[in-house]
């Protein structure tokens, strides 16, 4: 009964974070401005939109960290999401600005679209699962739409929208500068991404991290293939920050004992609380709004200012 009632919640959790590509009017922030690049076109993954949010007083004198989110609809406006729920990151970023707790940074959200699934799911632990476990997976059409292609997902990322961000804006293009966040399968995504590109993102936030890939975990070995890869892959940690948290109700009451072996990797490749933060939130579930009251943390502890650097 318990796996029924979150196989029900999770699908719900699907579609709570899967938006209307066609959406045409523009989103509604508190402070700052966004500028929407419709229908960013790639030669790895399906044309998306993408919401470019930019600090009050923006100005190209100016040089901006940029911090790229998955799920990119769901993060500044409730008023056009599909469950009337947003991240308020226009509301956390403009209060920590203010503050004057973390660095200039403009904010990157990335639309996500029907294949959120299969473009989110690490794709080199993926491969490391029995084929027959494999093909049975992608039998769920209601999760994997198209087989697995975050490496596709990533490269779009790396090789085609962050040149474009650093081309268009005042960016420091640097690794030092150049953050990753997302929560669930996007948490998963940003993981893998500091992994696979560790030259190019200094920091990740991992927020109700998916760690168990589907929605159940009864004889599941998916997370322990994300052990194996996170084993081998971490990033040096002198170089970089990762931040990593969960709730304890929906979705996120499966999460905690993978998120100890985790934690346990962590300290084995060398991070303290110098440059990695796990956080527990009980009784916080698995939704924007329960990331909309933490989100100021992870914002605070990637972004946290520093001494100016060259671009």
């Amino acid at each position: 009964m318990k796996n029924i009632i979150y196989l029900i919640i999770a699908v719900v959790a699907i579609v709570s974070c899967t938006e209307n590509t066609q959406m045409e009017s523009a989103v509604s922030v508190s402070s700052g401005r966004v500028e929407r690049i419709e229908n960013f076109g790639s030669d790895f993954v399906k044309p998306r939109n993408v919401d470019v949010w930019l600090p009050q007083g923006y100005s190209d004198k100016k040089m901006y960290a940029v911090l790229y989110m998955h799920d990119g609809q769901m993060l500044f406006d409730s008023t056009k999401t599909w469950n009337k729920q947003d991240w308020g990151v226009d509301d956390a970023m403009t209060a920590l600005l203010k503050s004057g707790k973390i660095r200039e940074t403009i904010v990157v959200g990335i639309w996500n679209n029907e294949r959120r699934h299969s473009e989110y799911f690490p794709q080199k632990p993926f491969e490391m699962l029995d084929e027959a476990y494999r093909d049975s997976l992608l039998t769920h059409k209601e999760l994997f739409a198209v087989e697995v292609q975050s490496d596709n997902y990533l490269k779009f990322l790396v090789k085609e929208l962050k040149p474009f961000v650093d081309a268009k804006y005042s960016t420091r293009a640097n690794r030092e500068e150049t953050f990753v966040a997302g929560s669930s399968m996007g948490g998963l995504i940003s993981m893998y991404a500091i992994c696979e590109y560790p030259d190019v993102f200094g920091g990740a936030a991992c927020l109700s991290t998916h760690w168990i890939g589907i929605f159940n975990d009864d004889n599941n070995p998916i997370p322990g293939k994300f052990k194996e890869y996170m084993a081998a892959n971490l990033p040096e940690a002198k170089a970089h920050k990762i931040y990593f948290d969960f709730g304890t109700e929906t979705l996120d009451a499966y999460y905690e004992p993978y998120q100890k072996i985790a934690d346990s990797l962590m300290l084995q490749n060398g991070y303290d609380h110098s440059n990695w933060l796990t956080m527990k939130f009980e009784g916080e579930n698995h939704s924007e709004e329960a990331w909309k009251k933490r989100l100021n943390i992870p914002l605070e502890f990637l972004l946290k200012k520093e001494i100016e650097k060259k671009r």
